[in-house]
């Protein structure tokens, strides 16, 4: 056994001199983190992933990407997809998408015809009406029991509404068909987390729209029949609202109308543009252009601030580069750049959870579409869930621009995890890490305090040393930032032939060293020793 810990520490040696002698410059930096108070929690289950709609027929740029991985063909007995969702324990799963506001859903009494989507290019969205058949939902939330998955669906907005030639759509939602599908659910005992309400119908909509002052009247609507339809159960699912594209007057009025008849707000976020673009990793890779999202995050979060309700904010559907991303880049390592980003940076606007486009489908799935096996994403996606806890640090790099710096309170200990992206491509960094505000030490059952600004260690009792870190460096295989094997501490991670997941192993370094982000890397660090105000 002595023998194996000889040689693993070897090789842990190894990888972290090999960081330290990467081509190109170094430089060093410091991570500020401000630990009196946290500035945002997340629902403890903050990872989300969507499964869609679309049949295998959508194509986009002549490419068709989606192939059997909509919720009413996908294959539930694939092991693969049962072990990725189980990796979370659990995952919330959104059901919904674009054609969701054409779905009529099955009823017992059968009196509407099941017909599956159809291609049709003179219709909204390309596609005729489809069906969900009541035995594909049996099955589905058959497999999501087996698999722990919470879920969220998406209902159909546009039901019982005229579309005028402007693209407005006019009158009341008809709720009696997804009344139909709430009390079907209801009478079967399926667990669902969330009903939401439409999708991208708020603002100038995505192929129609809805005036927010009816889509509050609707949200009221959806808000009742949720209530009486689960009058008799011990939990009521929430209810979210609208799934579309941030408009400020818009998500304001509903807020303002409906505050007290729905729980989430929920937006959507492409904020890459089109998938053909060619310009998609000059994007991700430019911090500059990261950065503009914030703004919707800041104006989302006063909305709801300043609304008087208990609404919260959730990003209800993120792709990154919509019409279906772009092969190999928002399904491979280049990706992790701006989906870790993006979590980092809507958790400190204290968002609660964040949807990706998608689980599986298209080209930015977290699992690859025909073979479900996990793209550089969903791993990211998993590393996230297991180390970044609840509450939301205040966090700042002092250096370079070109890192990216996040902090929570620890998942794993009362200590903090770090999440750091260096976009630098020539440029290995150096990082010492900071606290401001009051230090609370753990020593022989007593707390004092240290109301420096200092890094600090602090013991803890188990088998790793009292002053050890985990880091866990993600880099791309080859150095190719398009490629769909990511390593972890230099190794790639890859399910084995049961199709299990890889485990997670850290390498331990002692709190004197500097923590090195080599170029183009991703680093987790857990920092157990450090106790926080904002994290006792």
């Amino acid at each position: 056994m002595g023998s194996l810990f000889l040689q693993k520490g070897v090789l842990v040696w190894l990888f972290l001199f090999s960081l330290r002698f990467i081509c190109g410059t170094t430089a060093q930096g410091t991570v500020f983190i401000d630990g009196k108070i946290a500035i945002g929690r997340i629902d403890r289950h903050f990872i989300c992933a969507t499964l869609d709609w679309w049949p295998p027929e959508k194509c986009d740029y002549g490419t068709c990407a989606w192939d059997y991985s909509s919720f009413l063909n996908l294959d539930l007995n694939n092991i693969i997809f049962l072990n990725a969702i189980k990796a979370f324990s659990p995952l919330k799963i959104r059901l919904g998408g674009t054609l969701q506001d054409k779905v009529i859903y099955q009823t017992e009494d059968h009196k509407q015809p099941c017909a599956s989507f159809v291609r049709n290019t003179t219709e909204m969205f390309g596609f005729t009406p489809g069906c969900l058949p009541l035995s594909r939902w049996d099955e589905l939330n058959a497999f999501f029991n087996k698999s722990g998955a919470s879920i969220i669906f998406g209902l159909n907005a546009l039901y019982g509404r005229s579309v005028h030639p402007d693209s407005l759509s006019v009158g009341a939602w008809d709720p009696s068909n997804a009344e139909s599908l709430i009390r079907y659910t209801v009478k079967k005992g399926y667990d669902i987390h969330g009903w939401e309400l439409g999708n991208e119908l708020s603002g100038s909509g995505v192929g129609t729209r809805v005036a927010a002052d009816q889509y509050a009247s609707d949200t009221i609507a959806l808000h009742k029949i949720v209530k009486d339809a689960y009058e008799n159960s011990e939990t009521k699912p929430l209810v979210l609202a609208p799934g579309g594209f941030f408009d400020e007057g818009w998500f304001r009025e509903l807020v303002n109308k409906a505050g007290a008849s729905f729980d989430v707000a929920t937006h959507h976020i492409y904020n890459l543009g089109p998938g053909r673009d060619e310009h998609l990793l000059e994007k991700i890779l430019d911090p500059s252009y990261l950065d503009g999202e914030a703004d919707t995050f800041s104006k989302l979060q006063n909305i709801l601030k300043t609304s008087g309700s208990s609404v919260v904010a959730w990003v209800g559907e993120a792709g990154g580069a919509y019409n279906s991303g772009r092969n190999h880049v928002t399904n491979a390592f280049a990706f992790s750049f701006w989906y870790l980003d993006q979590l980092g940076m809507s958790a400190a606007y204290d968002t609660k959870t964040y949807c990706r486009q998608t689980l599986i489908g298209g080209n930015y799935g977290l699992l690859n579409t025909t073979t479900f096996v996990p793209n550089p994403d969903y791993y990211s996606a998993l590393l996230w869930h297991r180390l970044m806890g609840r509450n939301v640090l205040a966090t700042s790099f002092s250096g370079t621009k070109k890192i990216r710096a996040y902090a929570h309170c620890a998942k794993q200990s009362q200590g903090i995890s770090l999440l750091l992206i260096n976009l630098d491509g020539n440029t290995t960094i150096h990082s010492r890490v900071d606290f401001n505000g009051t230090m609370l030490h753990q020593q022989k059952h007593r707390h004092h305090h240290n109301h420096r600004k200092s890094s600090i260690k602090l013991p803890r009792s188990n088998k790793i040393a009292s002053n050890t870190r985990e880091e866990y460096h993600l880099t791309a295989k080859d150095g190719n930032l398009q490629s769909q094997t990511m390593l972890l501490n230099g190794k790639a991670l890859i399910v084995d032939s049961s199709g299990n997941i890889p485990t997670f192993e850290p390498i331990y370094v002692n709190s004197t060293e500097a923590i090195t982000i080599a170029p183009l890397s991703i680093v987790f660090v857990h920092i157990p020793y450090v106790l926080l105000p904002a994290c006792s």
